[in-house]
């Protein structure tokens, strides 16, 4: 692919080192907006990201997930199977005798892949577009900026394949990604390896990551992207860079800029065949007031 990819990554841009403005900006989309980059979808630039569909191949981009699943902790969950009755014959509804099952989840929602909604993070109290924590969060739900909110994601994809940039697989945990080629409207995706250890090194896989560095999350979000992935737990780096701030990439794409985050997106099918650029497909779970949701994003080329 002739405009991003491992050659637009050969010269890395210096990470900024000032931190994070204390006040959040008010939306470009007005005082109501509540999807923040989700603006950047338009009908045209959806028709424009079904055009790079040639084969007809999906990739699924989700993890599986289970009670061994390693996430930021306290977050786990369990899945629960039940018979809650029977149906048929044996209730007196019908000649057949039928039985069903159920299940129950238990689970906080940022777990496995996911998307963090503008409601998930805040500079000190303040959120997305000036909203302020005690104005919209509540015990029994956002009342503002909720992942019910969040329209259709379709765009263009682009992943930028790092384990072949850096020549390690998997990218070094505090290795900062500072700079890439996109245009606006993209969902840019990162590739490290780093999911990989899930299962195989647990330990070394939550302690830390490769990630997005505060000048390219600037960079990317000044390119007006939609949303930024990665297959790590967090997107961004982990250590934190020198004098950075935690959790400062965070912030800087959802109350700041409301660019959304994809993490723990398995990209390793993409990057093993080479694939850079595909249509992007993200329909998420609609619980009114979540802060966050599991997904499972689809890759077309």
């Amino acid at each position: 692919m002739k405009h991003f990819g491992i050659a637009a990554l050969a010269t890395l841009a210096l990470a900024s080192t000032a931190s994070a403005q204390n006040t959040v900006s008010p939306s470009k989309w007005g005082p109501n907006d509540e999807i923040g980059a989700a603006n950047y979808i338009t009908p045209a630039r959806v028709l424009d990201a079904a055009k790079l569909v040639k084969t007809g191949k999906t990739y699924s981009l989700g993890i599986i997930v289970d009670s061994k699943t390693p996430a930021y902790p306290p977050r786990s969950c369990t899945v629960s199977i039940v018979q809650p009755g029977q149906v048929g014959s044996s209730a007196g509804l019908g000649p057949t005798h039928t039985t069903y099952n159920d299940d129950i989840l238990n689970c906080w929602v940022g777990i496995g892949t996911q998307i963090d909604g503008l409601g998930h993070i805040g500079v000190g109290d303040v959120y997305y577009n000036g909203n302020k924590w005690a104005d919209f969060a509540a015990f029994d739900g956002l009342k503002k900026l909720g992942v019910e909110k969040i329209p259709p994601i379709v765009a263009r994809g682009v992943l930028l394949d790092m384990t072949a940039h850096f020549k390690q697989d998997p990218v070094a945990e505090g290795t900062a990604f500072n700079h890439a080629e996109i245009k606006e409207g993209d969902v840019v995706l990162f590739y490290t390896g780093w999911i990989k250890l899930i299962g195989k090194d647990d330990a070394r896989y939550s302690k830390g990551e490769p990630g997005l560095g505060k000048g390219g999350a600037k960079y990317l979000t000044g390119k007006g992207v939609v949303a930024i992935g990665a297959d790590t737990w967090a997107l961004e780096v982990i250590p934190f860079e020198k004098d950075s701030g935690v959790f400062e990439v965070h912030q800087i794409m959802l109350p700041h800029n409301g660019t959304y985050i994809l993490e723990n997106v398995d990209t390793s099918a993409l990057a093993a065949e080479k694939a850079y650029e595909f249509l992007f497909v993200l329909g998420h779970s609609k619980y009114r007031g979540a802060v966050q949701g599991m997904i499972n994003p689809i890759a077309i080329r």
